[in-house]
């Protein structure tokens, strides 16, 4: 009965097993069963239920307030970690955007460096001069050039408008 019940699993028996030491009982003729017993003791396992059915856990409030604060401690010392984190993250996403727009400056900085020079450049008189002649215009005369950013005399003479296309227009 008892070699039916041989645990195959230990280590002992394993080695047992596998000097040929021990065998399962279905290959063990009856006198070699009684040399089993006497080359060493086999490891046996006998099944027990256990019921745990009838057994009341009680409630140990001191217990359950540990575990409570444990919580609350963790949760917070987790949020505060988080909060860190956040911050940490965002402070360099910021150092990135600041640098990305110092870059842009820059290199406005540098456009409207560069379109300045290029409007000075076109704003060159002799330049200037110089294309009027290829197109056949002449230097104006005296009183012809009006400049718009100094204010202007008050003319004493009216002026009447004109229609361009002929259509006489009434005064009122």
């Amino acid at each position: 009965m008892a070699a039916g019940a041989i645990n195959w699993s230990y280590p002992a028996v394993q080695i047992s097993r596998a000097l040929g030491l021990i065998r399962p009982a279905d290959a063990q003729t009856v006198p070699q069963r009684a040399n089993a017993r006497h080359r060493g003791t086999p490891e046996i396992y006998f099944s027990k239920t256990i019921d745990n059915s009838r057994l009341v856990k009680v409630a140990d409030p001191s217990r359950v307030r540990e575990i409570r604060m444990v919580t609350v401690a963790s949760a917070l010392l987790f949020f505060m970690v988080m909060i860190y984190a956040w911050q940490h993250f965002s402070a360099i996403e910021y150092g990135y955007r600041i640098e990305t727009q110092k870059a842009q400056r820059d290199s406005l900085m540098e456009l409207n460096r560069e379109l300045r020079l290029e409007e000075a450049a076109l704003r060159d008189p002799g330049r200037i001069d110089v294309l009027a002649k290829r197109m056949g215009l002449q230097s104006p005369q005296v009183g012809q050039v009006v400049r718009m950013d100094q204010p202007q005399a008050e003319v004493a003479t009216p002026v009447l408008a004109s229609n361009a296309l002929g259509d006489n227009v009434t005064a009122r």
